[in-house]
């Protein structure tokens, strides 16, 4: 069986985070009613009411007239800020409603009596307006139990909607900070992985860890962090496995832990990429062709990080998952566009069921690669030792076969040439089993 020792490297995945709402609004919309209330009590739409709007926290008005239908509507006020709503007409006395907020989907719903005709000034309104949010000019008002009732469910939902806004935007600030540290600390370890320095690369990877735990736990949905996490544990990992592996000081304890705690890596980084393969299954394809080209990257990175994840995961920590894998290496090969990087996980797919003792799944995944790729080395060595391996002597000639055609073709520094030869003088000494001669495959020629 092949024993394949992990590299120090890894590719960081270079992804964009899931910001918790996808634009920041800079404009909001306003719209409203304006009722005219006669002295019987029945109401009825007033038009061409005059609406002026006023800002009161900066400097601003804006003004329009209601129509018909005594609605009127302002497209993009400005989404941060506190305005005064007033409506007035020749034929009634002014009323107004404060503090109001725009954008929120809140309809401004104004009711004035007959009156004497006033537009009210800003200042008169400054100082006669009554508490927060109360529709009325004072003495005009009169705001009836239904009226206050609506009021008061309208300060309600402004305040519902400033505590979420405000806690989505503390949770992107978050995110976005511990996203850009989480990267710059996987970076450095990638780096210190390369230069050989595992003690460095392993604090580096730690690092990043807790930067997208920090970011995971203002929101859990993000799979971003969730995939980058993944890649960083991974890296982790292979970084602790490796360094128990070429350890000439650790003793057989210690090298027993050391690889507890790489598992234990394996094992989070796959949880951490397969819940972020999850979260990316709920979530629509966009239509704006910008967040659709973050979407299929986050996609891309999830799914690619989630199979490696898996594969490290069954070679290294739980042989029983090799089918949760093979799934996750399916669905990755359905987005990989890359032929030489599709071609790489199908073998690693196919090892990675052979690694796990799966010999007749592994048989059929190799021979399905040599079916569109005859002339593989690897594909053909997976042949040879998934037959080998199965045990059953009436397959040995045919692994025999396959073997020497792996030996035929492969380049005299592949790694495991040697042990193919061994294999094949081993069996030629205990059973007898020598390769068949087997026709020089040719490409036919086009007329």
């Amino acid at each position: 069986m092949i024993r394949r020792y992990i590299i120090g490297t890894v590719a960081v995945a270079l992804v964009m985070a899931f910001a918790a709402i996808t634009g920041s609004a800079q404009v909001g919309e306003l719209r409203g009613t304006v009722m005219m209330e006669q002295t019987d009590g029945t109401k009825a739409p007033l038009a061409d009411a005059q609406i002026d709007v006023i800002r009161t926290d900066v400097k601003g008005e804006y003004h329009t007239k209601t129509n018909k239908k005594g609605e009127f509507v302002f497209a993009g006020l400005p989404f941060i800020g506190e305005y005064t709503v007033v409506a007035s007409h020749p034929t009634a006395a002014p009323n107004w409603i404060s503090k109001f907020k725009v954008g929120r989907g809140i309809l401004a719903e104004l009711t004035v009596k007959p009156g004497d005709g006033r537009r009210p000034t800003a200042d008169e309104i400054k100082n006669a307006a009554p508490s927060a949010g109360a529709p009325g000019g004072g003495r005009n008002s009169g705001e009836s139990a239904e009226e206050r009732a609506k009021r008061e469910e309208l300060i309600r939902k402004n305040k519902e909607i400033e505590d979420k806004n405000k806690k989505i935007t503390e949770s992107n600030e978050i995110i976005n900070r511990t996203f850009k540290a989480g990267n710059e600390a996987l970076n450095a370890g990638s780096a210190a992985s390369k230069a050989g320095n595992a003690d460095l690369a392993i604090q580096k990877y730690s690092d990043a860890i807790t930067q997208y735990s920090e970011g995971l736990a203002a929101d859990a949905e993000q799979p971003a962090l969730l995939t980058n996490k993944a890649t960083a544990l991974k890296a982790r990992a292979i970084e602790r496995f490796n360094s128990a592996i070429r350890s000439k000081t650790m003793d057989d304890a210690a090298k027993s832990a050391a690889y507890e705690t790489a598992k234990t890596d394996f094992r989070d980084a796959a949880a951490a990429s397969n819940k972020a393969v999850q979260i990316i299954k709920t979530v629509p394809a966009p239509t704006d062709p910008t967040e659709l080209q973050r979407y299929n990257g986050n996609k891309y990175a999830a799914l690619a990080t989630n199979a490696e994840a898996m594969r490290l995961l069954v070679t290294k920590a739980d042989a029983t998952k090799a089918d949760d894998a093979s799934t996750a290496f399916q669905e990755y090969l359905a987005v990989e566009q890359d032929p030489a990087k599709k071609a790489r996980a199908q073998l690693d797919s196919a090892q990675m069921l052979l690694d796990a003792g799966a010999t007749d799944k592994a048989l059929a995944a190799f021979q399905a690669i040599l079916a569109t790729q005859p002339d593989s080395p690897d594909a053909n060595l997976g042949v040879g030792l998934s037959l080998f391996a199965s045990g059953d002597k009436a397959k040995f000639q045919d692994a025999a076969n396959y073997l020497q055609r792996f030996v035929d073709t492969a380049p005299d520094t592949h790694s495991f040439k040697n042990d193919a030869k061994a294999i094949l003088a081993e069996m030629k000494n205990t059973e007898k089993i020598v390769p068949e001669k087997t026709p020089a495959r040719t490409t036919k020629k086009r007329p």
